[in-house]
């Protein structure tokens, strides 16, 4: 174990050209001294690692020092050769180069893990679209993969909300794929950061000026951070009902519409206690109408007024079309 640790360390000081301490506990998930102490050890073995003290200090490797270490175990050639989304390759243009990657790679293993990796093609597949395909991708998404890896500034129309449309310049620090969408993660002109729909740009020039990334950015970190915050400001309806036994299933398939809070014991008249939510209370009435006598609301109390006015007025609207 400590051995495969050590390799780690020299794999990811030669990736990252230097590392603190507290860094590399953290990427390989043991304490700050257990990392000094593997220091001590592969320096003992003549491995030129060397610390630097200060705020911009860690652990590197002396001046251009690499090693051959290609020693890969089965569960690494597993991750390796997962399949990636094929539609969001081919959305980057990267289907072919991909596949042709692959090859390289299954090319450099030795003879008896080439197998593993063909084995990982055929029992593990990755499909990141909807059932309903609808193709997001426009024309920009292509320019702007080229101005994230040139560092490149654009100017953009975008698609508010609203339905309004504005020119804006912007920095383009990467992409990322939610799904089967791709967002722009870019930098404003006043270096705020914000996440635009590539489907909603309408049309894009790149400029003659290039930008500096902001120091220390992770596109990984601040994604995470984004959604979290995106999903705290969602507006949240709450709904107690009552479910006929053979309708439960069906509220499994409800879609961006309703999330299942909890399902409580089925009652002696076999009615089962279920808690709902919903984006707003317009939502909640149509999706309870929908299941007619098969859901009984309990709270809110004036939901269901409101469903029942709902119902007369749409019964109303058809007997007067008779």
């Amino acid at each position: 174990m400590r051995g495969d640790r050590l390799i780690s360390i020299i794999l990811l000081l030669q990736t990252h050209g230097r590392m603190t301490a507290k860094e590399l506990s953290e990427k390989l998930e043991v304490s700050e001294r257990t990392i000094h102490r593997d220091m001590d050890a592969l320096s003992g073995t003549g491995i030129p690692v060397v610390a630097e003290r200060g705020q911009k200090g860690g652990w590197s490797l002396l001046e251009d020092y690499r090693t051959d270490l290609t020693g890969l175990k089965e569960s690494e050639i597993r991750a390796l050769f997962v399949s990636p989304s094929n539609h969001l390759l081919e959305d980057l243009g990267l289907t072919r180069i991909t596949e042709e990657a692959r090859n390289k790679l299954m090319a450099s293993l030795p003879s008896s893990y080439r197998e593993n990796g063909k084995d990982v093609w055929n029992r593990i597949h990755i499909d990141t679209s909807s059932w309903r395909k609808q193709k997001n991708k426009t024309t920009s998404l292509e320019i702007i993969k080229e101005a994230v890896f040139q560092e490149i500034k654009l100017r953009i129309t975008y698609e508010r909300a609203d339905g309004e449309t504005d020119e804006r310049i912007v920095e383009p620090l990467g992409l990322v794929a939610k799904g089967d969408l791709w967002y722009l993660i870019a930098a404003k002109e006043n270096g705020d950061i914000r996440n635009y729909r590539v489907s909603r740009i309408h049309r894009t020039e790149t400029l003659d000026e290039t930008f500096q990334r902001p120091l220390g950015f992770d596109l990984s970190e601040y994604w995470s951070s984004s959604t979290q915050s995106f999903i705290k400001r969602l507006p949240s309806y709450e709904a107690k009902v009552e479910v006929s036994p053979h309708l439960l299933s069906r509220l499994t398939f409800s879609g961006r519409f309703a999330r299942i809070l909890e399902v409580g014991e089925r009652r002696g008249d076999e009615w089962i206690p279920v808690t709902l939510s919903f984006d707003t209370e317009k939502e909640a009435k149509g999706y309870l109408l929908g299941f007619a006598d098969g859901v009984k609301v309990i709270e809110p109390a004036d939901l269901k007024q409101k469903i029942v006015k709902m119902a007369e007025a749409t019964a109303s609207f058809y007997r007067r079309m008779e």
